[in-house]
């Protein structure tokens, strides 16, 4: 991969273009995943008389363990001007396993994203993350190599995020940063029909972030219009602290949405823990008080094998709602390059 960036560097040089470049970044993780009474889609065989007529899919009980994969490529295009203003364009590959039947997928190409950025400020259009998706310490530390667990959720509003795999959303994200302060937010314009008649269904949010001494306190609000006129809106509150070895959040956070039994507040916290100079441990606990959001319970542990690399693994429970609570657990490498 060195030898791939020098040499599109050097051919970028040789055109003429010497303050532009391609940038290549990623990481890959691979190994085992284990989820209690897993189920997922399958080819499904119809037969008659012990012949196959046809086949097409079917959701069946599938192996609770199995190999789990991702391998991730960001493409960056970088220009920047005489003047000190910096363009930038990123696309990313990437490839993950099935969870559902634990059979591989192709990677594909995703939406692009555009950037700008110069002092503190940076605008981001197409394929972007909104403001819950940059804020602080909204993630926390989520354990396990798939990163499993999250003290997050019991959030059940959408808000906008920047898509691996798929197109995302057409929108724009600004932030501004100044000093220990940063704030700014974005918008994504929709527009649906509703029996034949145009209905626009627009997103927007906010956030401010502010660092102080060892802690960051976060703040931001969104709204989603709904087709029937109504609309959706979240407000979250992050607090994280870095003391030492140890690194905290605290997560609240409240979501108006549609569905009443996913109305509510949630709540979370996660924290990792330095061990030494190789090991990491991670805990995290995410609920909310609504009748169908997801609680979330389980610790992880991490251990640096130097550049880049590291074993990871976690274990945890998942409930949703009122129904029974599973077991989900995974153990692997991940590398970044």
């Amino acid at each position: 991969m060195k030898k791939l960036l020098i040499a599109s560097t050097a051919l970028i040089a040789a055109t003429g273009a010497a303050s532009a470049e391609i940038k290549f970044s990623g990481f890959a993780r691979f190994g085992i995943g284990y989820e209690e009474d897993r189920s997922g889609d399958v080819t499904n065989f119809n037969t008659a008389g012990g012949v196959v007529t046809s086949t097409d899919t079917a959701n069946v009980d599938t192996d609770d363990t199995i190999l789990i994969s991702r391998f991730r490529l960001n493409i960056d295009g970088i220009v920047e001007t005489d003047s000190g203003v910096e363009f930038q364009a990123r696309v990313r590959l990437q490839a993950d396993e099935d969870n559902g039947n634990g059979e591989a997928t192709e990677a594909g190409l995703n939406g692009a994203r555009f950037s700008v950025l110069y002092g503190g400020l940076r605008v981001d259009a197409g394929n972007v993350a909104g403001s819950f998706d940059n804020l602080d310490d909204y993630f926390g530390n989520e354990p396990g190599l798939e990163e499993f667990l999250g003290q997050y959720v019991g959030v059940n509003y959408e808000f906008l995020e920047y898509s691996s795999t798929g197109s995302g959303a057409n929108a724009v994200f600004a932030q501004y940063q100044l000093g220990d302060l940063s704030f700014g937010g974005s918008y994504d314009q929709e527009t649906v029909a509703l029996n034949g008649s145009d209905e626009s269904t627009d997103r927007w949010d906010i956030f401010a972030s502010y660092s102080f001494d060892a802690f960051t306190a976060s703040v931001a609000y969104g709204e989603k219009d709904l087709a029937n006129g109504d609309d959706e809106s979240l407000t979250v509150l992050t607090l994280g602290a870095e003391l030492g070895d140890f690194y905290g959040t605290l997560f609240l956070a409240d979501d108006d949405v549609a569905d009443d039994a996913e109305n509510g507040t949630a709540y979370g916290f996660s924290a990792s823990y330095n061990v030494g100079a190789a090991t990491t441990l991670l805990v995290a606990y995410g609920d909310g008080n609504a009748d169908d959001d997801e609680r979330n319970i389980g610790v992880g542990a991490i251990y640096d094998l130097g550049n880049g690399a590291s074993l990871r693994g976690g274990i945890g429970e998942i409930k949703e709602g009122d129904e029974d609570g599973f077991i989900r657990a995974d153990f692997g490498a991940r590398f970044n390059f």
